[in-house]
């Protein structure tokens, strides 16, 4: 895929936040979208995003206002000269989207786990005429990241060119601080998979709640995300739907300025220096650990052969429950989170597992 230079789409300035796409969740009324949109000018909100199709998990909820919505982003646009994008999920979606003239449209999660309805979407796009609108791609539900790609692949080859991606995390039965797993190093992944395409993050919907949405936002950053899409409600606790993650749009402006964005390299010769030779550490480091890891699965491989000559099972299940105890207090003492320690010695523990497995056979 070609690369994406945002400055092209026409959507952000030179000073400015990387691109701020904010607005509420759902368009409700005329009124609501236009008194949110009046209190959203501002040089960090380069796109006012508002959904009029909304997939809801259940039948019978608000599942958007449809085409009038597109009307009152249109009046948007007119009156205060804000660039206006929204999300489509079918062939009809797009026609309506293309027909007034949405400057930004995305993909939602739940779209983009099914190969067949991206490819409607793209198809419908190159049909009505849409091939200039910088389309983003939001990621599966699941953490699946060549679905992910394999979305914006789509839309490429049916000549699609302004593409980009949302991340906005992934679901989990797991019982998190969030509504969404950011799961951090898929998103990771992608970039450095597509270098080329910008990645925004979605803090709304990670968050699920408006409380975490700098500390989400502000770690996007850190990472060198592209841009962040914010949901901002002119009365977000009367919103229609995922009132709990909106935010007045005083507070969405307030945290563009607040949020503290990174260079991607260093600038000053001194800290260049010192960045290279503590990366030259951090790659002594690696190659030692990898070595030493070697060095463990070997052993692990004769544990496997003794155990083999011996009919014992591969799995000894108190044997690893001690030796992941032990390891967590030690990790700790290191300083390592029990979650990394855990995380980390699973890995280890499933792969002599499988070597010891393969021995059996």
């Amino acid at each position: 895929m070609d690369t994406v230079d945002l400055k092209d789409w026409g959507l952000k300035g030179d000073d400015s936040l990387p691109l701020g796409i904010v607005g509420p969740c759902s368009a409700e009324t005329e009124e609501q979208v236009m008194a949110t949109a009046k209190d959203l000018i501002h040089k960090n909100v380069h796109v006012f995003r508002a959904g009029v199709w909304k997939p809801r998990t259940k039948p019978g909820t608000f599942e958007g206002v449809g085409e009038p919505g597109l009307q009152w982003l249109n009046k948007v646009r007119d009156t205060y000269g804000l660039k206006v994008g929204t999300e489509v999920a079918t062939r009809d979606h797009v026609r309506l989207a293309i027909q007034y003239k949405m400057d930004m449209l995305w993909v939602g999660a739940r779209t983009t786990v099914n190969p067949f309805a991206v490819q409607e979407i793209a198809d419908a796009i190159k049909e009505f005429g849409g091939l200039d609108i910088p389309v983003l791609v939001k990621n599966p539900i699941n953490p699946d990241l060549d679905l992910w790609i394999g979305g914006l692949e789509r839309l490429n080859a049916v000549g699609v060119k302004k593409l980009g991606a949302i991340h906005r995390g992934f679901s989990t039965y797991e019982k998190i601080q969030y509504r969404n797993a950011p799961k951090w190093q898929i998103p990771i992944e992608f970039k450095r998979r597509l270098p080329n395409i910008p990645v925004i993050c979605d803090p709304s919907h990670i968050a699920g709640n408006r409380e975490l949405l700098f500390s989400i936002s502000q770690t996007a950053l850190n990472l060198n995300f592209d841009g962040l899409m914010i949901e901002s409600h002119v009365n977000p606790d009367e919103a229609w739907s995922d009132a709990k993650q909106q935010v007045v749009p005083a507070r969405a402006i307030e945290m563009t300025e607040e949020l503290q964005l990174r260079k991607e390299q260093a600038e000053n010769t001194a800290e260049v220096k010192k960045l290279d030779a503590l990366r030259t550490q951090i790659d002594e480091l690696d190659h030692r650990l990898i070595a030493i890891l070697g060095q463990r699965m070997d052993v692990a491989r004769q544990i496997g052969e003794v155990k083999k000559s011996s009919n014992v099972a591969v799995l000894q299940a108190n044997r690893w429950d001690e030796l992941l105890e032990d390891r967590k207090q030690k990790g700790e003492a290191a300083g390592l989170s029990d979650k990394f320690t855990k995380k980390f010695l699973d890995a280890v523990h499933e792969e002599s597992i499988n070597k010891q497995d393969k021995l059996m056979k």
